[in-house]
């Protein structure tokens, strides 16, 4: 199944999205995307509606240099542990929102990566168990402040801006994510590729690591970490991540004013 969350001329809604091509329909679920979805009876043309991103976190945990490429690139030796920072959840936006470039940065990178959802409250997953507490999987750009990265010493505030987490354009339900390919696109020019089976730490050991520091709760998501090949992002350009199974997420860059 495919969960998005859409915005309609009837409201906000989540929806089941069915179909392919311009033949894709949104069939609103009633309340909430959790456990067995039940459907009001409503649906629309997915043409005539705007997705949002698909899922409203209490917070995004995202791990760090889980690429041997992307953590050499950085200028340093995979860690032997998952390294794990959070993302505020105002960060968040949709597809086709506007990645907004703050004044105070002069070297903002993206970052395209597989995202995994949580779909029911959790702690202390043992890896052997983590996929009954996933709802599904989107596609994520982790959008940073390098400059502001390497100056801190910390990721808070080169991660944090609002509009530095783009998620969607859906959640996948139904997928296996040991081997995908992920893609990275600038204006077109393919900046990022790479497959999932690359990662340092898995799926299941990311949730097992994460849910033993903190409770995971229904939404929260959990990005993965990104591959080699990260670079620079200016005014004008368009940026599309690409999860084989799941679909292209695409943002605008924009110059804050």
């Amino acid at each position: 199944m495919r969960l998005g969350r859409i915005a309609s001329p009837d409201g906000v809604a989540f929806v089941s999205i069915e179909g392919e091509g311009d033949a894709q329909t949104a069939k609103e679920i009633a309340e909430h995307p959790f456990g067995q979805p039940t459907f009001t009876g409503r649906s629309w043309p997915l043409a005539d509606v705007r997705l949002l991103a698909p899922i409203l976190a209490s917070k995004v945990i995202c791990v760090g240099k889980n690429y041997a490429a992307h953590a050499a690139e950085m200028g340093g030796e995979a860690p032997e542990d998952p390294v794990i920072f959070i993302k505020p959840n105002t960060a968040i936006v949709g597809p086709d929102a506007r990645i907004v470039l703050p004044p105070s940065s002069n070297e903002v990178h993206y970052e395209g990566e597989l995202a995994v959802v949580i779909g029911r409250p959790c702690k202390d997953v043992p890896a052997a168990k983590a996929r009954e507490v996933i709802l599904g999987y989107t596609v994520a750009n982790d959008v940073t402040a390098r400059d502001q990265q390497r100056r801190d010493g910390q990721w808070t505030r080169g991660k944090g801006y609002d509009t530095f987490c783009p998620l969607g354009p859906w959640i996948e339900t139904n997928l296996d994510v040991s081997d995908v390919e992920i893609k990275t696109e600038v204006d077109g020019e393919i900046k990022q590729r790479s497959r999932t089976s690359l990662l340092l730490h898995d799926v299941p050991k990311i949730i097992e690591w994460v849910s033993t520091v903190m409770t995971l709760l229904p939404g929260d998501v959990l990005l993965t970490g990104t591959p080699e090949g990260v670079g620079p992002i200016v005014d004008g350009q368009t940026v599309s991540v690409t999860v084989a199974g799941i679909g292209t997420l695409t943002n605008p860059v924009a110059a804050k004013r």
